[in-house]
C-alpha cells in the first residue's frame, strides 16, 4: 500500500483538519470533527444535513455550503456516522425552519439517521436509492444510494436556499431520487487505509459491472470490454429500469472512483451520451469528474436524472462549496 499517510488511527482527522482549512471562507469543523458545517448560517432556511462513511470525498463534506448542504456528518472510512454526530449537527445548524436528512440507502447509514431524527424534533428524511445494479447487496435491503445523491442534494439545496418549506423539500427530493437511475464499473479496488491491501482482487482483464462504491459485488465479473460497449451496456439498464420513459430533457452525470483520470471520464460521457440519445433522452445539462468515490478506484458510475423545467432551474441556481461552484 503506499499512500500519503502518518497513522491509519489519525488519517480522518487530519484529512478533515486540512479540508477545513483550506475551505474556512466557507465551512468549519463542528466539535470534536462530529460534523462539518457551513459557516454562515440563514435564519429561517430548512437546515440540510447528511453525510455516510469516509473516503467517497468530495461526497458529502464538499458540498456543504450556499445552494446545497448546511452540514454533513463524517463517518469512519466506510463506516456510517453515528446518532450523536447527526444531533450535534441538528442542534449546530437548524434555525428553526426544520431538518432535513438526505441519506444514502445502506443499512448503517439508515439506521443511525432514523434514530437520530427519532430524538430529534422537526426532521423529515429523504432516502437515495438510484443505484439499477442489484436489488440488495452486501450494505443494503434495496437499492444502494450512490451518485445520483449528489443530483438530490444540488437540487434540494437550491429550493431549500430559495425559502421551501421542509414538507415540500422533502416531496421534492423524493422526486428527483425517482427520476434518478445510477450504474457503475469498476477496474480496479479501492484500497482501505486500515486493510492495507485491496478490497477485492480483479484480473488486468476483468471489470466488475456494477460495482457498489464500497467495493460491493456487481452484477457480475466479466472480460474488460470497449467504453463503447460498456456505456452501452449501462445506458440500456439504466434505460430499461426507467421503463422505456427516456424521451425528453435529462441530466448525464459521469462520477470517477477517485482513480480514473479525466480524458477517461469525458471519454465515457461521450460514449454515454450517444447512447441515451439512442433512447430518446434529450441531454440538456452535464457533469463530469470524481465527485462520489471509492478511495483509489479506477471505474466509473453513470446517472440520468429525467429534468423537468423546475428541477433544471434548480440545478442551475447559484451553488458555493468546496467541490461545486457555479452561478455566483
Amino acid at each position: 500500500m503506499k499512500k500519503f499517510i502518518n497513522s491509519v488511527d489519525t488519517i480522518l482527522a487530519e484529512s478533515l483538519d486540512g479540508f477545513a482549512a483550506a475551505h474556512a471562507d466557507i465551512l468549519m469543523l463542528g466539535e470534536d470533527r462530529k460534523f462539518i458545517r457551513r459557516r454562515e448560517l440563514k435564519p429561517g432556511k430548512v437546515a440540510l444535513i447528511s453525510g455516510g462513511g469516509s473516503g467517497h470525498e468530495p461526497l458529502h463534506g464538499g458540498f456543504v455550503g450556499h445552494g446545497m448542504l448546511d452540514a454533513a456528518c463524517p463517518g469512519q472510512v466506510f463506516t456510517s456516522p453515528t446518532p450523536d454526530q447527526m444531533l450535534a449537527a441538528v442542534e449546530a445548524v437548524g434555525t428553526g425552519a426544520g431538518c432535513l436528512f438526505i441519506v444514502k440507502n445502506y443499512e448503517g447509514d439508515v439506521m443511525n439517521f432514523d434514530m437520530a431524527a427519532e430524538m430529534a424534533d422537526g426532521v423529515l428524511q429523504v432516502v437515495t436509492n438510484d443505484d439499477v445494479a442489484v436489488e440488495n447487496s452486501s450494505y443494503t435491503t434495496g437499492r444502494r444510494g450512490v451518485a445520483g445523491t449528489l443530483v438530490v442534494e444540488k437540487i434540494v439545496g437550491a429550493a431549500a436556499e430559495q425559502g421551501m418549506a421542509l414538507r415540500e423539500l422533502k416531496a421534492l427530493g423524493d422526486r428527483v431520487n425517482e427520476a434518478t437511475r445510477s450504474m457503475g464499473v469498476a477496474l480496479t479496488s479501492g484500497t482501505v487505509p486500515a486493510a492495507g491491501k485491496p478490497t477485492f482482487e480483479i484480473g488486468d482483464g476483468e471489470m466488475e459491472f456494477g460495482v457498489g462504491i464500497h467495493g460491493e459485488p456487481g452484477r457480475r465479473r466479466d472480460a474488460l470490454k470497449s467504453a463503447d460497449a460498456i456505456a452501452e451496456e449501462v445506458c440500456a439498464a439504466i434505460a430499461g429500469d426507467f421503463g422505456g420513459r427516456t424521451e425528453g430533457p435529462a441530466l448525464l452525470f459521469v462520477n470517477g472512483f477517485g482513480g480514473t483520470p479525466s480524458m477517461e471520464l469525458y471519454l465515457m460521457y461521450n460514449s454515454a451520451r450517444k447512447m441515451f440519445e439512442k433512447h430518446g433522452v434529450t441531454v440538456i445539462r452535464s457533469l463530469v469528474g470524481s465527485y462520489v468515490t471509492s478511495l483509489d478506484m479506477a471505474g466509473c458510475s453513470i446517472t440520468l436524472t429525467l429534468l423537468d423545467d423546475d428541477m433544471t432551474a434548480l440545478w442551475d441556481a447559484p451553488v458555493h462549496t468546496a467541490a461545486l461552484r457555479w452561478g455566483m
